[in-house]
């Protein structure tokens, strides 16, 4: 894997759109693995579909990433994620951060894309009822 497709992937990520799913063969294989803490698909289709629903789902998401580690046909991309929610409270920003695990094929293109990131820290302990709730937890455990 050479850096520069590594940096074509990473302008992909950051500029990510609804427009830019058109191109979206060009970064993953058809036979790709993607999962996150909320999904587990295999194959370009469901891969699709998981970026639709987010902007379906959210306002102006977009990756910034931070760090990358690149080691032959792999690599570690730490990023930051920022989002707002349309259907609750439209107007606060969110940040997600977290790590993605890549593996490249033969073609230079994902073969295998995993997500890392603490769902308890980033996002329920933000939420109003859940926030208390894991905030209380985090105290009597910590």
């Amino acid at each position: 894997m050479t850096t520069l497709s590594v940096d074509h992937i990473v302008g992909y990520f950051e500029a990510m759109s609804p427009d830019a799913l058109e191109r979206l063969a060009g970064v993953y294989a058809d036979d790709a693995f993607f999962k996150d803490p909320f999904n587990e698909v295999t194959g370009l289709p469901a891969i699709r579909r998981i970026y639709e629903h987010m902007y379906e789902a959210l306002l102006e998401p977009r990756f910034r990433i931070v760090n990358r580690i690149v080691d032959g046909p792999q690599a570690m991309f730490e990023w930051d994620f920022h989002f707002r929610i349309r259907s609750w409270k439209p107007h606060e920003t969110w940040t997600v951060h977290g790590t993605t695990h890549l593996r490249f094929g033969a073609d230079g293109r994902i073969v295998y894309h995993r997500d890392y990131w603490d769902t308890a820290e980033e996002l329920y302990a933000k939420l109003p009822v859940i926030g208390g709730l894991m905030r209380f937890l985090r105290r009597k455990m910590g």
